[in-house]
């Protein structure tokens, strides 16, 4: 059977939050035509995904796919049982030890085999998600490794990679860097994070809490950016 003809197609793992943004203007600025995935699996709240849908529209994606995955069912985790409560006000010292209570169990290997179905069925061979191993080590599913080991499970495991050669790759562009960097990429690309979310823990409103492990990492990266987050501009200043 003759291989089927790979084109400059990429599929961006989409949050909604300003890692996955900022990764998916990476992706188009190095000429990819972006199908975005993002899941909506159970998170306390709606703001993310209001977020990724404003970012997909801006971005003129080929396709935004939602699909609903309830990770409730078993919960696990404070961003998915409301039994839990958030951490807040933690240091960056206490952030850095162990595993925190935010971890979603098994939750990127989840999306990443959710990307890697529909990426076979669009015969994609590139996939980015904004994994990030500096400010996210106690995540065990955002390390190098567990990348690595996916993209040989993959191969081993789907029609294209048995009988075609997939070259499949997991495009990890911000793993080795700070918030900072990350920022600071994101806004040399146009990236508004304005329109970003990355609060665990958000008000009724959708206001960032301020105070949650991810609030906390964000507002360092601008401060050590040198720039204002104008999330903080949308939501408390007039």
């Amino acid at each position: 059977m003759k291989p089927a003809k790979i084109s400059k197609k990429a599929i961006v793992l989409l949050s909604g939050g300003l890692d996955s943004t900022t990764c998916l203007a990476i992706a188009q600025s190095r000429g990819f035509n972006i199908y975005a995935l993002t899941i909506q699996y159970g998170q306390r709240h709606q703001a993310e995904l209001l977020a990724a849908k404003k970012i997909a529209r801006h971005y003129q994606v080929q396709k935004h796919l939602i699909l609903k995955i309830p990770l409730t069912a078993w919960g696990g985790s404070s961003l998915t049982d409301l039994k839990l409560n958030v951490a807040q006000s933690r240091s960056f010292q206490s952030m850095a030890q162990g595993i925190p209570e935010t971890y979603v169990p098994a939750r990127n290997l989840i999306f990443l085999s959710l990307a890697l179905a529909w990426g076979e069925t669009l015969h994609v061979e590139d996939f980015f998600i904004g994994v990030n191993v500096l400010d996210y080590s106690g995540y065990p599913d955002c390390r190098p490794a567990f990348i690595h080991q996916f993209e040989k499970l993959a191969r081993l495991g789907t029609k294209l990679g048995v009988e075609q050669n997939w070259k499949l790759k997991i495009h990890t562009p911000l793993i080795h860097l700070a918030k900072h960097q990350i920022i600071q990429e994101g806004t040399r690309l146009g990236v508004n994070y304005a329109w970003t979310h990355s609060c665990y823990h958000p008000r009724p409103n959708h206001a960032p809490c301020l105070k949650c492990d991810s609030c906390l990492l964000r507002a360092k990266g601008f401060q050590l950016a040198n720039l204002e987050d104008p999330l903080l501009n949308r939501f408390f200043r007039k």
